[in-house]
């Protein structure tokens, strides 16, 4: 009778093992998949995409292979951005590294071009070099948090700097501050990156929407004028008195 019990005891944990596995196996095999790029990787918009994707068709920097990389990762692989790459990782000054941050995201890379530093006065670029802080500010400048296609990137959004970038346009006629245009965005894993034509400068920063602060600061500035304005009289009436005469 207890041998009898003791076998059904073990049949029953037998198959409890047997049904728990696949599920043990497929709770570690999980977060495989949601670390690899959806399947339809969306197409790169904007005005210098077909020249890119005709000049690199296949390989690292190919629209194609980027769009499996991590967001530094793509923009190693990019020709078209070696300066930027160079700015993020050390090579513009030994003390500024913020590839660690841009993997860490998703965040949406405004990465100027080669040609977009090539503007840049040798003052400008000179500075920048050498100080690691504006350094920083700038290229934090240029990173807005979030994963957002061509289609969904408008209005002043917050970078990572602090101050706003006011983004108009759609799909692949988008403009940063109305000057810097977008050439071609496409997407990393972790990363959305716009390849735009000039360097954004956190001192031509937009101001934000703030109605509500403008309307309370108007009164305060009202009724200190009517201060100086009611202490005028008073300074005069000791002086309009002839007492001792």
């Amino acid at each position: 009778m207890s041998t009898r019990t003791k076998s059904l005891g073990v049949a029953a944990a037998l198959a409890a093992i047997a049904v728990a596995i696949p599920t043990a196996v497929q709770a570690y095999a999980d977060p495989t998949p949601t670390t690899t790029i959806a399947t339809p990787v969306p197409d790169p918009q904007g005005p210098g995409c077909d020249a890119y994707k005709n000049r690199i068709p296949s390989g690292a920097g190919s629209f194609a292979n980027m769009a499996t990389q991590t967001g530094t990762a793509a923009i190693a692989a990019n020709p078209d951005l070696s300066t930027f790459n160079a700015a993020i990782t050390g090579g513009l000054n030994p003390a500024v590294n913020i590839g660690s941050v841009i993997d860490g995201g998703p965040y949406v890379v405004f990465a100027p071009t080669n040609d977009a530093f090539a503007k840049l006065d040798e003052a400008q670029l000179a500075e920048l070099k050498a100080d690691p802080a504006k350094l920083t500010s700038t290229l934090f400048y240029h990173l807005v948090l979030g994963y957002l296609g061509p289609d969904d990137l408008h209005g002043k959004m917050p970078t990572q700097q602090g101050s706003v970038v006011d983004v108009t346009g759609k799909g692949g006629d988008i403009k940063i501050n109305g000057t810097a245009k977008v050439v071609c965005g496409y997407t990393a894993a972790g990363a959305y990156i716009y390849m735009i034509d000039t360097v954004l400068d956190p001192g031509d920063a937009p101001t934000p929407n703030t109605v509500s602060s403008t309307a309370t600061t108007t009164p305060t500035t009202s009724t200190s004028a009517e201060t100086p304005s009611s202490s005028a009289p008073s300074t005069t009436t000791p002086t309009t008195t002839t007492k001792p005469a």
